[in-house]
């Protein structure tokens, strides 16, 4: 997969925002002028998460308990009751939990899930990552493309689209503070994406180490909302390595993102467009609220941290925020649904489940309480917000990081195949016989648009979004308007 452009490896991507904002009931002047960390706490109750902490940041004792104690990652076998049937081919399904011991840090460790491909051993390895920043992955293994979906009352059901049925899977709770990611030390708390990436690097080198039949498979990373930062960050941070063989050679072939912010110059003046093209806000909603964009835009140009990224963080979240103060109660991941007051969707049986005693003791925990997202990750990272990044594919009906403001910095992008991506015609993506979205494609880079979806692609459309994976790394994703079902 040989790329003309930014790196020998291609992505799908698009970042997210998932900061989310204010109640829509609140005015703008208000809503522009909140802290990162009350916005983050505004994300975790609209998702109807109820962390006790802002952190995992823990006091260790005689008595408390870490599966990783020695340097190196110890994983181990556990099982919990999942109705109907796996149809996997592997007679022996392997679900396994670990932790590892940061080497770069003072005390942090981390914490992540495997889950060996229901297909073949041989499948490609892929990582996912939830970003928030601050939001542990274990929300997308059990609500989006996991093994298994959680149910009302916390049963189990296997996903019969779940990633691992095309690859050998990978969770991470990550950054440090994060899901059962925790440390003794608060200097842990990482704050750029060098951080991340240095830690996320030391982690599939201990990784791989652990399981050599697998490094000679091609890995993915993959991610969707602010991994969209740490993705890319991390696949030059494989590439850096392995080009310095600082360590064991990791298969790196892609990577993927769905639904997020990339190019903040193009995406903030698409919102407006977006909202008027699906009727959210009138003309002359549109032209009052673009009057903003030059302070927007002036800020962000500026910025190098500090004071100046907080407030191009009010500036153009204001931009945001307008639109909402105008569609009321909208849920602004899926324009089709409305948020009921504060809640736009309920994750919390994610943490009821993981926060059980006897879930705890199958994962090897111990006294480990869950932490879902928390605000002081997603504060520290603030400031690494406004950076520019790259790559694409975003269901049609998400608002906060539309397919329009995507597509738009995707044909922008300087690369040597620019002029042909943009003169490449947009064709159906078939899955099954039927359309399920509109993709353009040239030499390594792919835009997907997907039908009937909103910010979570595999939640809402989980046959597309495993046959766009399975597509993707078979090198058939851009195939014009052939019938994208891959059968392994």
């Amino acid at each position: 997969m040989a790329s003309t452009f930014l790196s020998p490896y291609y992505f799908l991507f698009c970042l997210d925002l998932l900061f989310s904002t204010a109640s829509p009931s609140k005015t703008s002047s208000l809503t522009a002028n909140l802290s990162p960390t009350v916005q983050a706490e505004m994300l975790i109750k609209g998702l109807n998460l109820h962390p006790k902490e802002a952190v995992n940041i823990r006091i260790r004792d005689k008595d408390s308990f870490s599966l990783a104690s020695d340097g190196k990652i110890v994983e181990r076998r556990f099982e919990l009751p999942v109705l109907g049937d796996s149809r996997s081919s592997v007679q022996d399904l392997g679900q396994n939990a670990g932790y590892y011991p940061l080497p770069h840090s003072q005390a942090a460790t981390m914490f992540y899930f495997f889950f060996e491909s229901r297909n073949s051993a041989n499948d490609p390895v892929v990582i996912w990552l939830t970003g928030g920043p601050g939001c542990s992955s274990s929300l997308a293994l059990f609500h989006e493309n996991g093994p298994f979906h959680i149910a009302n009352n916390l049963s189990l059901v296997w996903n019969d689209y779940g990633w691992d049925k095309a690859s050998n899977l990978i969770y991470v709770d990550q950054p440090t503070g994060t899901g059962f990611s925790y440390s003794t030390d608060e200097r842990d708390t990482r704050h750029d994406e060098q951080g991340v990436s240095n830690d996320l690097y030391d982690f599939l080198q201990a990784f791989f180490a652990a399981h050599p039949q697998l490094v000679k498979n091609d890995f993915y990373i993959t991610g969707e909302s602010y991994a969209g930062h740490y993705i890319p960050a991390l696949a030059a941070r494989v590439q850096q390595g392995n080009k310095a063989k600082e360590g064991m050679h990791i298969n790196l072939k892609g990577f993927a993102i769905g639904n997020g912010l990339t190019n903040p110059e193009i995406q903030y003046e698409a919102y407006t467009d977006y909202a008027l093209n699906m009727r959210l806000i009138t003309q002359s909603d549109h032209d009052s609220i673009n009057t903003m964009l030059p302070e927007c835009n002036g800020r962000r140009n500026t910025t190098n941290g500090g004071d100046a990224c907080d407030l191009a963080w009010n500036d153009c979240f204001s931009i945001f925020n307008e639109i909402l103060n105008i569609t009321g109660n909208i849920n602004y991941y899926d324009i089709r649904k409305r948020c009921e007051g504060p809640l736009c969707y309920d994750l919390s049986n994610v943490e009821t489940l993981l926060n059980q005693k006897k879930v705890r003791d199958a994962l090897g925990v111990g006294d480990i309480e869950y932490m879902s997202c928390g605000s002081t990750v997603f504060n520290a990272m603030s400031q690494d917000w406004m950076k520019n990044l790259a790559l694409i594919y975003a269901g049609e009906y998400d608002l906060i990081c539309n397919w329009l403001g995507n597509s738009r910095w995707v044909n922008a992008m300087r690369w040597s195949g620019q002029k042909q991506f943009g003169t490449s015609p947009t064709v159906p993506f078939v899955v099954a016989g039927a359309e399920a979205g509109l993709m353009k494609s040239h030499g390594p880079l792919t835009f997907l648009k997907v039908h009937n979806a909103g910010h979570m692609v595999p939640m809402d459309q989980p046959k597309a979004a495993l046959q766009m994976l399975k597509s993707w790394m078979a090198g058939k994703v851009t195939l014009a308007g052939a019938d994208s079902e891959i059968n392994n």
